[in-house]
């Protein structure tokens, strides 16, 4: 019972000293028992949330309540992936949790360029330059008060590690320098060649971290399958001793409630562009000018430039399969030269197995496909290209036998990737032709790339 009320019910009359002392003391008591009483629920209700609501959903709730209420840190982190085929610069804008202080990501800005600075090994200034501008942008996205306190990194993947070692340095010290002149926070390690473990595992960290399913139980965790141009990366959490046993494959990976353990392995060679120029020169004894069992005989010097050296490709001018087109009422029937798929499959899969062999436990986990595995399935519409989707391994089969009958001189090398995607599939990684195969390039609006898991690090200073 309040004061106010007390003082109504005497109507209106002084209370003696005695009573109104009485009053306070309950109204205190009653008041410090709702405050415990507050108090109490406030623990349950986390006791509750931490052991039975989703890490995410709860963390989601309590950070959004946070929020709008102005508690929220924002950080930022700027990563460049100078891969094989292009440059990709991200600048990643997070806020920090409420309750634990883990890394909630808000948007990231995502910018691409051509070719890779790979290209450039003879012109670094050129590298320098094409990197230059992908900074520019990053300068316009992130507010300038937040400059000094944001760190900026530059990895370079497979392109570079296929390049002698003294061209490679020499690209990489000119970024360094500059690097020096930029605003944001860098240091000695700020430009450097990644090594195939951490692609694996920040990719890995990226797909789980978007779909919510790194904190926590590492059962909920899903394999990712990243496929670049110069190399490809495994990477899921193992349970099974085989896999386990795998010693110098398994590596702890960055997680907002502590590492996990994960199986990763990256396949330098088996990236798609790496693995093209290994299927068309094979038994070309080294030359430029290419024969190709993998290529359409309508197909004549198509330019192909991987890795320094521009070779000019054709198909079969003799000798090669086709098959009868019935025509109608304005043409005749026509034979129509075509790859043959049985010969194509067998040059690549050779290749493949020279490499990779099957990974006993990857069948039976969810997996998720990205990069490369999402660009040609959209392109030949076994997923939509702005949802994405989900394709069977046998569905790339399919696709590459239907592609390698078509004499499309606009994708010359179609049927040559789509074969190669699916024995990569089924004869290197041991999949079933009925596995199911997650193809996204975005979740939540948010490009799946190893630079999230890469920024993630860098501000939680790993």
């Amino acid at each position: 019972m309040t004061l106010s009320r007390i003082l109504k019910e005497s109507n209106g009359r002084p209370l003696p000293k005695r009573k109104r002392k009485d009053a306070d003391t309950s109204s205190l008591h009653r008041s410090l028992l709702c405050l415990i009483l507050s108090g109490t629920i406030l623990t349950v209700f986390i006791i509750l949330y931490i052991d039975y609501i989703p890490w995410h959903l709860g963390h989601r709730t309590v950070d959004s309540i946070a929020k709008r209420f102005g508690y929220d840190k924002p950080v930022h982190a700027v990563v460049i992936d100078a891969g094989s085929t292009g440059s990709r610069v991200l600048a990643f804008t997070f806020h920090e949790a409420y309750l634990d202080g883990h890394l909630i990501l808000d948007k990231e800005l995502f910018e691409y360029t051509k070719p890779g600075i790979s290209v450039f090994a003879d012109k670094p200034e050129k590298a320098a330059a094409s990197i230059s501008t992908l900074l520019e942008k990053a300068k316009k996205e992130i507010p300038k008060e937040y400059w000094s306190k944001t760190p900026l990194i530059l990895r370079a993947t497979a392109g570079l590690r296929l390049l002698p070692q003294e061209k490679a340095e020499n690209l990489l010290n000119t970024l360094r320098a500059m690097f020096k002149k930029t605003p944001f926070v860098t240091n000695d390690d700020s430009v450097a060649i990644m090594d195939g473990t951490d692609e694996g595992i920040f990719s890995w960290f990226t797909v789980n971290f978007l779909l919510e399913r790194i904190g926590g139980n590492a059962a909920r965790t899903v394999a990712a399958l990243d496929l670049g141009g110069g190399s490809t990366q495994v990477t899921f959490s193992p349970t099974t001793p085989e896999t386990l046993s795998q010693t110098e494959h398994i590596h702890q990976a960055i997680a907002p409630q502590g590492s996990i353990p994960v199986f990763t392995n990256s396949y330098l060679g088996l990236g798609l562009m790496a693995a093209r120029k290994e299927v068309i020169t094979y038994n070309n004894n080294g030359l430029v000018n290419i024969t190709s069992e993998c290529v359409n005989p309508i197909i004549s010097n198509k330019k192909f430039h991987y890795a320094g050296v521009d070779y000019l490709v054709s198909g079969l001018k003799e000798n090669y399969p086709t098959i009868k087109v019935p025509g109608n009422s304005y043409t005749t029937a026509e034979e129509r030269p075509i790859v043959s798929f049985d010969t194509c499959s067998e040059i690549v899969t050779s290749y493949i197995r020279s490499i990779a062999k099957p990974i006993g436990e990857l069948p039976h986990k969810q997996i998720n496909a990205f990069s490369y595995y999402f660009d040609r399935a959209a392109e030949v519409a076994l997923i939509d290209e702005r949802k994405g989707g989900l394709v069977k391994v046998s569905q790339f089969k399919t696709a590459a036998q239907n592609v390698c009958k078509q004499a499309n001189a606009d994708q010359p090398f179609m049927c040559l990737d789509l074969t190669f995607i699916w024995s990569l599939l089924e004869n290197g990684f041991g999949l079933r032709a009925d596995t199911n195969i997650f193809l996204f390039k975005k979740v939540n609006g948010h490009e799946i790339s190893w630079a999230l898991g890469v920024a993630y690090s860098l501000l939680k200073g790993r």
